[in-house]
């Protein structure tokens, strides 16, 4: 697959502008749904025009996104809020800016059955999470912090397993674990398929039930040098939000085709509309959400100081779309 390429100014003994490559970089995941709609309707290359070429990156990780990022292979993805601020971090500041939200909500705790695991009782509980340091690994720490409860590394009783998400639901299959904190379509395959259920809904864990789940994150010299890609980038994502708010049908068949293209299997009926019921398309980036993240993760090791987020997030350009669909622009901080 191919992303978009611009061009930018001729010489004199040119006539044909060079493309402009557009790199960008997505999960097959339903967390990501505006990257694989638009991806495979063609929105994107509509909106970004003949001077672009589309250049597609499928990855499983944040970091590598993040690592691809550092490396100049990437220009645009959709990633989760906590590696976005791994890399604006460590790049003080310089490397990348969130432009957009994508995905709100998505994300649960998610209970063995049979299990005596409460949310107000982890004692001694073995519990996954997808990865260290991910945005669930990180949301799991922080909850046994807010409740006076240490891991086993730190001397308390609670075993947290960074296990990949399949191997996680065969864990859970062969009673070796108590729960897991997992993103969608995960939790509702451990609900569905592994006979669980939802101890903690993370939406309940925020003001409004929303939280930031993925955004849109662009490589900084690609937003200076090429901002009118990115504007119509975002004209076409939001339009996507809009059409999938009022098509859910439609959108979650067009997802799970592109996730059974690019992994080889489609998401089983019940698993999709479970997945689906628990999150929402967004653009907005829910900008006191990703702070908040921020801060468990200071609170939990995984960022050493105290995160200056300042310039994070930059919603010029989609306030400029939304204010041109007659929408209502976003503050600095982000709206409910």
């Amino acid at each position: 697959m191919a992303l978009l390429t611009g061009c930018r100014g001729s010489s004199a003994l040119s006539t044909t502008p060079s493309p402009v490559e557009v790199r960008v970089g997505f999960f097959p995941n339903i967390t990501h749904s505006q990257a694989l709609i638009g991806l495979a309707r063609g929105d994107f290359a509509t909106a970004l025009g003949p001077g672009y070429t589309l250049v597609p990156t499928q990855f499983n990780a944040g970091p590598s996104v993040i690592e691809a990022l550092f490396a100049g292979q990437i220009d645009l993805a959709y990633i989760g809020p906590n590696p976005a601020i791994n890399g604006f971090v460590r790049s003080q500041g310089e490397a990348l800016r969130v432009i957009a939200g994508a995905t709100s909500g998505g994300a649960s705790l998610v209970a063995r059955a049979g299990t005596r695991l409460a949310a107000s009782d982890f004692d001694g509980a073995k519990i996954a999470t997808p990865q260290l340091g991910n945005t669930q690994d990180i949301a799991l720490r922080a909850y046994l912090i807010e409740h006076s409860l240490k891991t086993a590394e730190k001397g308390g009783t609670v075993q947290v397993l960074p296990v990949e998400n399949p191997q996680i639901l065969d864990l859970m299959r062969l009673g070796q674990i108590d729960g897991a904190w997992v993103p969608e379509p995960w939790a509702s395959r451990l609900i569905v398929e592994g006979g669980g259920t939802v101890l903690i809904d993370e939406r309940d864990l925020w003001p409004g039930g929303q939280f930031s789940t993925a955004v849109v994150i662009v490589a900084t010299p690609f937003l200076e040098e090429h901002p009118e890609a990115v504007r119509a980038w975002l004209s076409a994502h939001v339009a996507i939000t809009l059409w999938e708010r009022e098509h859910p049908s439609e959108a979650t068949a067009i997802v799970n085709r592109e996730i059974e293209r690019l992994t080889g299997k489609a998401l089983p009926p019940e698993v999709l509309s479970q997945a689906w019921s628990r999150l929402e398309p967004t653009y907005d980036p829910l900008y006191s959400t990703i702070l908040g993240s921020a801060q468990h993760a200071y609170a939990v090791g995984y960022l050493t100081e105290p995160p200056l987020l300042a310039r994070l997030v930059d919603l010029e350009l989609l306030n400029e779309v939304l204010v041109e669909l007659g929408l209502p622009a976003l503050e600095a901080q982000g709206t409910p």
